[in-house]
């Protein structure tokens, strides 16, 4: 492709990089990606990605603006109380970069239209804040052949892994979601604002990563770091011959949806 003035410009502290480059660059720009959750994840997960080049940004999310929000979900501003985090969030990215073609899905994820969400994207990040989310794209990626980034936070922890075909899935090291009410939501134990734009940040970068060709993907590692002592670490992983949808016998050949925990205070997505 035939990069304009103001694209070399914009994207110059990336052409000049040895492992982007200009042909990095023009992947990027091809690139499609879809952010599940326009939330503590999403929201900075899209900034980053958006001036990064990313052609397609799909946003998924139906919920609405709420003050609390506004502590860490940093892509919405406080006029924006009240209205649909995908509008808000396509308007600051629309503003970062007019390169970016933005996909607004105003919807709850299910098995039912998941696939379908999912199919035209080069890679999905996991920004949701409940479990059954999160075992459902992976699920759906899984059997889709799709890679995804994992996120999660609490307090002031967050854990991340990627799935690309083929490596351990989410399912490898958790098999099921936690009984109900045994992990507390953000609502309820609180989080530390910056954590999510920690978390937000790394699953950016590994899905840059994956676009370009270049790096060592978190795939098979489960990285855990803890923001008040700032220590991370990382856990190495194989893949489980008995996991229950990539393993050598899957029991989960179709998609179900895993029953929602009731221990949220607010049904809002506070992560």
């Amino acid at each position: 492709m035939d990069f304009s003035e103001s694209q070399l410009e914009r994207y110059s502290r990336h052409i000049i990089l040895k492992d982007v480059g200009i042909e990095g660059q023009e992947k990027i720009l091809k690139s499609k990606i879809l952010i599940v959750g326009a939330g503590g994840l999403g929201a900075p997960a899209a900034l980053y990605l958006a001036a990064a080049g990313v052609g397609t940004l799909g946003i998924v999310d139906s919920d609405l603006v709420d003050t609390s929000n506004l502590q860490r979900q940093i892509i919405h501003f406080t006029p924006d109380v009240g209205r649909e985090k995908v509008i808000s969030a396509k308007e600051k990215i629309s503003q970062i970069n007019p390169d970016v073609k933005v996909i607004t899905y105003k919807e709850r994820l299910y098995s039912g239209n998941i696939k379908e969400a999912i199919k035209d994207y080069d890679f999905i990040i996991d920004g949701t804040d409940n479990f059954p989310a999160k075992f459902l794209i992976n699920d759906a990626c899984v059997l889709s052949k799709k890679p995804f980034s994992h996120g999660g936070i609490l307090r002031f922890d967050g854990q991340t892994l990627t799935y690309t075909p083929g490596n351990a899935c989410y399912r490898c090291l958790f098999k099921t979601p936690p009984p109900r009410d045994a992990v507390p939501t953000c609502s309820q134990a609180g989080i530390l604002g910056a954590i999510a734009g920690m978390l937000g940040t790394i699953q950016a970068a590994e899905a840059l990563k994956f676009i370009i060709d270049k790096g060592k993907l978190l795939t098979n590692r489960l990285l855990i770091f803890n923001a008040l002592d700032m220590e991370f670490r990382t856990v190495k992983f194989n893949k489980n011959p008995d996991c229950p949808i990539c393993g050598k016998k899957p029991t989960i050949t179709e998609l179900i949806d895993e029953e929602q925990p009731v221990c949220d205070l607010k049904k809002k997505n506070e992560n």
